[in-house]
């Protein structure tokens, strides 16, 4: 991989801060749940005292130690509502120091920490993310577990004040029901009995008071492309979509816009775990780039999102890097095929031709138009083929994806169908096989997903390809491009002669994760074809962010789904409006 430009580090007061801030709430539970942490000898006399409020602070302690946890990633990325939290959160953490346990040091540890934060309170200005109430139910699932687990740690830190000999399943039972306010089967000497309960009365309280908030917050939906937007951006590619063919995938709905001053540039992104993913370059004059570019960093700044672009060309990366001090790094190749310069004929094609012949002689036929020049009934048999014949459950698609077929707005799109006469024709009547394709500016088309009837020959995804090439010159297209294969020149060069021994064993990696990822195999389904590739690049800003970016775009991707998943007829009821379709599945990449 090349790498561009090196670039600046990010923000380093609000990282140190926050790790602080996790390591001060490690010693607040730490001083609340485990006897010797706590240990000194007022804590011995005021814990045996009648009416002591040790209990209490140590419930107090622990509660603080686990909100301070929670709000740790918040102020590494400089979230308000997290600076307004530990601001409070650090006087009562150092409260409960003292008053359960009359540690100075870890008084002085809290207000050590809370000096430097009043200091750098302009440095945690960053806005709330997008948000919606999954995330309560992701909270109460994630601090249930977590309360579990403290509790049981609680129960089990106390063995020579338990009465009697009780087992796991006791125990569980306890924390279970300390958790929600009752008395377990488990019993102590001395005023343990009370810390324990009231401990695991504030983990429960934490889960229901957290969750509670998450739930009923006000929600801040995921920005969306608005018709206003749509239209301007519309108009920008009809003036400049030629020069890159990601920009008709600018136009998925469920992405955000910023546009430069001059409204003649525009780049659009989506926002996942905190991550601003652009991908392609912007849209529009390239002349008007940066000020689109600049509206892009205000924001990923304002809100404290980490910026990142997927899939720019190179061009986009040179105006990125030099713009923004970001990083680039060559992450793989587009196949572009030529229309003019492709043929069938010739011994690289030898294995293509073949297996074209040898399924139309089995009866199928192709069609290749345009989406506008298709009736309304077979229009809605393709729209339900496609959900049907979907690889996965989930969606996939984001960087090189529309996520809808058949909107009376791309009527100029692509549409290549495989047909085979059988006496009984299945659910969706001869129709066998599904490639569609979005405007590359006017004389150009672009891969965007591929379906397949299970039941059909292996070979498809080729025969529509060909079919697709061979009608272009009709159609006034010149170019195609087919998909996107990372990493495809360590591939590429890892398997000729002279190989290096790093070379190959990072392409022996990728052989390796193309069992789960559809690496290798995209990669030689594209070269089936003979393309010219065209280098593809990832835009970020330090290397420590790549795991967290490369973790988003599989999100975004639909290979990675945190949220619980849809009943499939309610996915059907969204696949027009909201649908993200995936460019080739694993296993029409197998059939082929």
């Amino acid at each position: 991989m090349r790498r561009i430009l090196r670039g600046p580090r990010p923000e380093v007061v609000p990282t140190l801060i926050g790790r602080a801030c996790a390591v001060v709430g490690l010693l607040d539970i730490a001083a609340a749940v485990f006897p010797r942490f706590r240990h000194s000898r007022m804590h011995t006399m005021v814990e045996v005292l009648p009416g002591s409020f040790g209990p209490f602070v140590a419930a107090l302690s622990l509660s603080a130690g686990v909100l301070l946890l929670l709000l740790a990633h918040g102020l590494r990325r400089r979230k308000r509502r997290a600076w307004r939290a530990a601001v409070v959160l650090l006087p009562a953490g150092a409260a409960a120091e003292f008053g359960y346990r009359h540690s100075v040091i870890g008084v002085v540890i809290s207000l050590a920490l809370l000096a430097p934060l009043l200091m750098h309170r302009k440095e945690f200005s960053a806005l709330p993310d997008p948000r919606s109430r999954w995330r309560a139910l992701t909270n109460f699932v994630l601090m249930s577990a977590g309360s579990v687990a403290l509790g049981m740690l609680i129960v089990s830190t106390h063995p020579h004040r338990v009465v009697g000999n009780p087992g796991l399943a006791d125990r569980l039972t306890h924390v279970l029901y300390g958790l929600v306010g009752f008395e377990g089967p488990v019993d102590y000497q001395g005023n343990t009995s009370w810390t324990v309960a009231y401990s695991l009365g504030a983990l429960g309280w934490l889960t229901a008071v957290t969750t509670a908030y998450l739930a009923f917050r006000p929600e801040h939906p995921a920005a969306r492309l608005s018709e206003e937007d749509e239209g301007r951006l519309r108009d920008l590619l009809a003036r400049h979509g030629r020069r890159d063919s990601l920009g008709h995938f600018a136009l998925r709905r469920d992405k955000a816009v910023v546009f430069s001053p001059s409204g003649k540039a525009a780049v659009t992104y989506r926002v996942v775990s905190g991550v601003m993913l652009a991908s392609g370059d912007p849209i529009g004059d390239v002349e008007a780039w940066p000020g689109a570019i600049e509206r892009f960093m205000d924001e990923a700044k304002a809100h404290s999102w980490t910026p990142a672009v997927v899939g720019c060309s190179e061009t986009g990366g040179e105006v990125w890097t030099r713009e923004t001090g970001l990083d680039a790094l060559e992450l793989g190749d587009e196949a572009v095929v030529d229309v003019a310069d492709f043929s069938l004929a010739g011994r690289a094609m030898r294995n293509v031709r073949q297996m074209v012949k040898r399924i139309e002689r089995a009866g199928y036929e192709t069609r290749v138009r345009r989406i506008r020049d298709l009736g309304d009934a077979e229009l809605e048999r393709v729209r339900r083929a496609a959900e049907d014949w979907r690889g996965t459950d989930t969606e996939r698609g984001f960087s090189m994806a529309l996520g809808r077929i058949g909107d009376p707005s791309d009527g100029d799109c692509l549409i290549a169908t495989a047909h085979k006469r059988d006496d009984e024709p299945g659910e969706y009547g001869d129709l066998k096989a599904i490639i569609h394709f979005v405007p590359w500016g006017p004389d150009g088309a672009s891969l965007e997903l591929m379906r397949r009837d299970r039941s059909a020959d292996p070979g498809m995804n080729e025969l529509l390809i060909v079919a697709t090439l061979q009608a272009a010159p009709k159609l006034g297209v010149e170019r195609i491009s087919l998909n996107f294969a990372m990493f495809r020149s360590a591939l590429a060069r890892g398997e000729k002669i002279g190989a290096g021994p790093v070379l190959r064993a990072w392409r022996g990696l990728l052989v390796f994760l193309s069992r789960w990822f559809q690496i290798e195999s995209l990669y030689k389904f594209n070269a089936k074809f003979q393309p010219r590739w065209e280098p593809r690049y990832i835009v970020y800003r330090a290397s420590s962010d790549l795991p967290r970016i490369g973790f988003a775009t599989m999100q975004a991707e639909g290979f990675v789904d945190l949220a619980l998943p849809m009943p499939r007829f309610l996915r059907r009821r969204r696949a027009a409006r909201t649908a993200c379709p995936h460019t080739i599945t694993e296993r029409d990449v197998r059939a082929a």
